[in-house]
């Protein structure tokens, strides 16, 4: 049989990272013993754990210590990583390491290096020194890139269980619509303030429902506090807070009366059509054309704004990027510093975003139906701490937990 010995450290037990090792194995139909086993006696104690992993199919092997090594199983017998040039622009080489959003290192010249920028769906380009690594993007291959194949000389950092009750890790099992809103706002907002204090960017991604439900003036408040210096969206959100700005409507319905207004279905065409005219919302807000709203707002506090375009936009507004592959670059670009994200009425966008992002960064998905927080972890993103309820009440509470006058 065909066999591997691999170690693992850390906080192996109440991070469940040894039975969910065990379970990989054996899902395989792979045989194991543990030869070895020290479990750590005070909570601030690391465990370590040596285990031989056998299975008479080779290349099942290699499946389950890829598998395993997501865990940071890392194998005995240490060996330099595979290297292949990429043979043509935009495409890897066959059997190529696939990346998590946890921090990786490769073995390179007898020594692990860091994988710059972790993010899942990725590949590991060698650069040409040979002392360093970096997370790439398919679609930003090129021709003679030096690529990391296999799992050989690859090793995770697992995500281990925290212990702070500021971080809410309580929080964090099924996603409930029972759980205590009031105490996860508090524990948000003491994660902003802790980003602010450290001079660390905070990431909103939102959706059009925060102006369809009214809550755009308060998104505008946190924004003018200093609370967010980094938002993606789509053109709806811009749009319709245009709209809201320019005739006080959102999907022709007036905010302040819940009323539907004669011909209100062509509003927010009117207001992208204003912008346009204007050159741009920056041309707008400086001429006075845009006297409020969230694009306001981040105009005069200078956000770093990404607006997405999609299949579905009207206009769209001259911001809005309609070269999706670009659009991603942008995004990333703006998420390699940012250790929290808030996501708020937005599946799409969240999920994306998501997708960007390492596991180290926080994040905290807000939206009225529980099936959005679970798909976005489901996809990947398994820090998230999700809070079910209505964007209003969410960003008012905030601000009284920010201590933000309303």
């Amino acid at each position: 049989m065909a066999q591997e010995i691999v170690e693992l450290r850390g906080h192996l037990i109440d991070s469940l990272i040894l039975p969910r090792v065990l379970d990989v194995i054996m899902s395989r139909k792979a045989c194991f013993e543990i030869q070895q086993i020290k479990v750590g006696a005070r909570a601030q104690d690391a465990s370590f754990a040596r285990i031989l992993i056998a299975h008479r199919d080779p290349k099942m092997l290699e499946t389950i210590l890829h598998a395993v090594a997501r865990y940071g199983a890392e194998p005995v017998e240490r060996r330099e990583a595979r290297l292949e040039l990429a043979a043509q622009k935009g495409v890897f080489p066959v059997g190529f390491y696939a990346t998590t959003n946890l921090d990786t290192e490769v073995r390179l010249r007898g020594r692990w290096v860091s994988v710059r920028n972790p993010e899942m769906d990725c590949g590991i380009r060698v650069v040409a020194s040979g002392r360093a690594a970096e997370t790439i993007k398919m679609a930003d291959v090129r021709r003679g890139d030096r690529i990391v194949v296999g799992g050989q000389g690859v090793r995770v950092i697992p995500l281990e269980a925290r212990r702070r009750p500021e971080d809410f890790e309580f929080m964090s099992s099924e996603v409930s619509t029972e759980k205590p809103k009031s105490a996860l706002i508090r524990s948000v907002a003491r994660l902003m303030k802790r980003e602010r204090a450290a001079g660390r960017p905070i990431l909103w991604v939102c959706g059009p429902a925060i102006v369809h439900s009214g809550a755009g003036p308060l998104l505008e408040r946190l924004i003018t506090a200093g609370y967010v210096q980094r938002l993606f969206a789509g053109n709806a959100l811009a749009a319709h807070d245009i709209e809201s700005a320019l005739m006080g409507t959102s999907l022709g319905v007036e905010l302040r009366e819940g009323a539907l207004t004669r011909s209100g279905h062509e509003n927010h065409l009117r207001a992208i059509n204003t912008i346009r005219a204007a050159g741009g919302i920056r041309r707008a807000v400086e001429k006075r054309i845009l006297k409020s709203g969230i694009m306001r707002a981040c105009v005069r506090q200078g956000v770093e704004v990404v607006l997405a375009g999609s299949i579905r936009d009207d206009g769209p507004l001259p911001e809005v990027i309609s070269d999706v592959t670009r659009a991603q670059r942008e995004m990333r670009r703006r998420t390699r510093d940012v250790r929290l994200a808030i996501m708020v009425a937005t599946l799409l966008h969240a999920v994306a975003t998501g997708n960007m992002l390492p596991a180290h960064t926080r994040v905290v998905c807000v939206d009225i139906q529980p099936s959005a927080v679970t798909k976005l972890m489901d996809r990947g993103t398994f820090q998230t701490i999700g809070i079910v309820t209505d964007v209003q009440p969410f960003l008012r509470e905030l601000l009284l937990e920010l201590k933000v006058k309303l």
